[in-house]
């Protein structure tokens, strides 16, 4: 599957991959940032953004997907950043194919298996028919009917699209989505550990990593390291970017010890 995707800058490549509901464009002004130092490749993975849609959404077809794309394109190996489900699928790509990747940044999520989530979200969306609607703001406040949370809609908004007719349609595969939302829980495993190093960053206000997962981390990534970014929720490098942007590009340009 050709994913579509955004260049930015010259230098070693930076692979960015979003999170779930998500899309390139919610990392464009950090792409750009980091484009000062790298070349950077902002990604849409399947069934969001622009990237072609499939009833395949589980890790192991995201993180081919990914492949193919570094090895089109001649990057290997890679820096990867990855948020959330973006983390996953990097994770997965590095224990399974693990010569393309260089560096990893894992953003609020860990190897582990998570109870299907997003449901009440996918409810809402799936509750407002777009076509039906001839503005933003119309759209809006239908969802506001179900989600509450202004910063969450926006965020859900920008999957919009017009069609051919001019017609609002969300632009994710909603249906392969909730079809496939227990994979998207599952856990990462690996009978050999990634030999690289990886950086893991997570929101003091988020859950998604816990002292308790370090094992498991640790088993898998030996070569990891741990940041919190305090008063930052789930979506960190949204809440906090310059102090993401200091922890990634000190970890991306660090001379670090081989073995």
């Amino acid at each position: 599957m050709r994913l579509h995707y955004r260049s930015y800058g010259t230098g070693s490549p930076l692979v960015i991959l979003h999170g779930l509901f998500g899309s390139l464009n919610n990392w464009q002004t950090l792409a750009k940032r980091l484009a000062e130092h790298f070349s950077v490749f902002a990604l849409d993975l399947r069934n969001h953004g622009h990237s072609p849609h499939s009833g395949d959404f589980t890790y192991a077809a995201m993180a081919g997907d990914v492949r193919e794309f570094v090895l089109e394109h001649g990057l290997s190996p890679a820096c990867v950043i990855g948020h959330s489900m973006g983390g996953k699928t990097a994770m997965e790509l590095a224990l399974h194919v693990p010569d393309i990747v260089d560096r990893l940044v894992v953003v609020d999520i860990a190897p582990k298996e998570y109870p299907a989530a997003h449901g009440e979200l996918m409810d809402a969306m799936d509750a407002v028919d777009p076509e039906a609607y001839t503005s933003r703001e119309e759209i809006d406040h239908a969802l506001a009917k179900r989600v509450r949370d202004i910063a969450v809609r926006q965020f859900l908004l920008t999957n919009l699209r017009r069609d051919e007719r001019g017609r609002y349609r969300w632009r994710m595969n909603l249906d392969a989505i909730r079809a496939n939302a227990g994979e998207l829980g599952k856990a990462q495993r690996a009978d050999i550990p990634f030999p690289r190093p990886v950086l893991f960053i997570s929101g003091g206000r988020s859950t998604s990593i816990t002292p308790r997962d370090r094992p498991l981390i640790e088993r898998l990534f030996p070569r990891a390291t741990f940041e919190t970014i305090d008063g930052a929720s789930h979506w960190v490098h949204a809440d906090a970017p310059e102090e993401f942007l200091r922890l990634v590009l000190g970890f991306l340009t660090k001379q670090l010890p081989s073995g």
